[in-house]
């Protein structure tokens, strides 16, 4: 035991490695840490298991547990506890008539959300994903018994529980596809869940649509043809030199998730529409999950300690000014760095002052006013001056978003063969364009700043490639090549001043292991220059 313990505790960052063993050792676990039911009153919810047809809408918290004392929210936050526990009035789901009837298709969701698929009689596929969760199931089974379980418990409060009823009016305004949720309770022991019923019963949950098959291409989707998930495109992506990844709607909702403070926005955070044009294959995305929008973690002493650039940098809490936007792309760096490496600084200026332009204040306004009444007389008018200030300063944070990606940057060839030309200009740009081999039809083109960028990886993956260096300058970018199982040709005629090398070659572990012939999702996701 000692030695897991060990082990565990030499992957946890030194700020917080004492509290860590000390509530290790002070204590165990509450055992009926969550509220017994989120029904507010007790006499409502006696009639609930005696007839639950006689009610059409409850009054629930959120997470009642969430109420902490004034000492304890020294130490750890406010957060959104105010949220969790303010009395809610929500409709309760009638599975037999609410979209002409819904049915179970199947139980999934990660390990902290409870969440059901859910088919409807008008044909289309909906999420029903529980509001409260349960991150402690993430811990390893040495601590799930111990106080830290309640810590890690309690880390649910950062989250704002009614957070993506906002989100939604704000996405449709700047042209983000966005589904549409609503808060429903389902009663207890709901006997139409059948065999669900003691998961699914007796929980606030929201509902929306859910796009992730070809049941949910309508509306603004109808001229898709398939919807795929993020491993499916990337693999699609590098086998093929026709398949592209839409960069600029890319990036329009990630400069949106920037807005809204969402740090959780890595690649199983993203649903792709796949459309067919002039002889393209072309992947938009379809954002999901809305859970971290609005995040607050830091008004507490211990987790201000905690969320420092020095310790957990990603624990960046939502506020009027953009404090650390390096913070926000934490979690979403893989998808970042392969789904919009040739985004330009003009474009992001463009697409920062476009959204300022639709968020006007109405909008924002009209927004924040989906939260429900009693959630909203608490946190209303501060959110909206939030979101008026962060929409202010949009263009600014889209600009150090654009610098953070540049610092190093992927250029992710395909499996058929393809032409990379690297060109130093001079000492400050560099030139690099990637181009199908077939008819010379260009893939990739962008210029490199040397005062924006420090190095550029090319990836020529699976084909039989050429990779062409040249230009003499003084000054230049560092350019790495990972060499895939091909047969390539690399010709380096360029030439750097001063010490050290400037461009170099790597074998992949494609190359490596001879596992490259296929297009097996692992070796379709480059890792090398990648952390996650």
């Amino acid at each position: 035991m000692h030695l897991k313990l060990y082990k565990l505790i030499s992957f946890i960052r030194p700020a917080y490695t004492l509290p860590l063993l000390l509530v290790i050792l002070i204590g165990c676990a509450t055992k009926n840490f969550y509220a017994e039911t989120q029904v507010a009153d007790p006499a409502v919810y006696q009639q609930l298991l005696q007839d639950p047809t006689s009610v059409d809408s409850v009054t629930v918290k959120a997470g009642k547990h969430y109420q902490r004392g004034q000492f304890y929210r020294l130490l750890w936050g406010t957060r959104h506890r105010n949220a969790w526990t303010a009395p809610v009035i929500v409709p309760i789901l009638r599975l037999d008539t609410v979209k002409g009837g819904l049915k179970v298709e199947r139980i999934g969701g990660g390990m902290q959300t409870i969440s059901a698929t859910m088919v409807g009689a008008d044909g289309m596929v909906y999420a029903l994903r529980t509001v409260d969760k349960r991150p402690q199931v993430m811990l390893p089974p040495i601590l799930q018994n111990t106080i830290f379980a309640d810590l890690v418990r309690d880390q649910t409060s950062a989250l704002n529980p009614y957070g993506a009823l906002v989100v939604a009016p704000l996405a449709r305004a700047v042209g983000v596809h966005t589904s549409t949720p609503t808060l429903v309770y389902i009663t207890p022991n709901e006997d139409r869940l059948k065999e669900h019923k003691k998961l699914l019963s007796d929980r606030l949950y929201l509902l929306e649509e859910k796009f992730n098959d070809k049941r949910s291409l309508v509306g603004e989707l109808s001229e898709a043809y398939d919807i795929l998930n993020t491993d499916e495109v990337l693999a699609n992506r590098y086998k093929y030199n026709n398949h592209v990844i839409d960069q600029l709607e890319f990036a329009k909702a990630r400069l949106l998730d920037l807005l809204i403070g969402d740090r959780d926005r890595h690649e199983e955070q993203w649903e792709w529409a796949v459309f067919k044009e002039n002889g393209q294959h072309i992947y938009r995305p379809l954002p999901k999950d809305r859970d971290n929008a609005f995040f607050r973690y830091d008004d507490g002493i211990l987790s201000w300690l905690i969320s420092r650039k020095w310790t957990n940098r990603k624990f960046e809490t939502f506020d009027k000014k953009y404090k650390d936007v390096k913070a926000l792309m934490i979690k979403s760096e893989f998808i970042d760095a392969r789904a919009m490496p040739d985004v330009t600084a003009y474009q992001f200026d463009s697409l920062a002052n476009d959204m300022k332009q639709r968020l006007t204040d109405q909008v924002i306004a009209q927004a924040v006013q989906k939260l429900p009444d009693s959630v909203y007389e608490l946190q209303g008018e501060t959110l909206e001056q939030n979101l008026r200030s962060r929409r202010d300063n949009l263009d600014k944070a889209a600009r150090k978003f654009y610098e953070v990606l540049s610092e190093k940057v992927l250029v992710i060839g395909t499996d058929q063969p393809d032409v990379f030309k690297v060109n130093r200009l001079n000492d400050n740009e560099t030139e690099v364009t990637v181009s199908r081999l077939s008819d010379g039809t260009k893939i990739y083109h962008r210029i490199f700043n040397r005062a924006e960028t420090d190095a550029i990886t090319l990836h020529d993956l699976g084909g039989d490639d050429t990779i062409e260096v040249t230009g003499t300058v003084g000054k230049g970018i560092q350019i790495s090549l990972m060499e895939g199982p091909g047969k390539n040709k690399v010709i380096n005629t360029s030439s750097v001043g001063g010490w050290g090398k400037k461009f170099e070659v790597q074998q992949s572990k494609m190359k490596k292991d001879k596992a490259g012939k296929g297009s097996g999702k692992k070796d379709k996701q480059p890792v090398q220059a990648t952390v996650r």
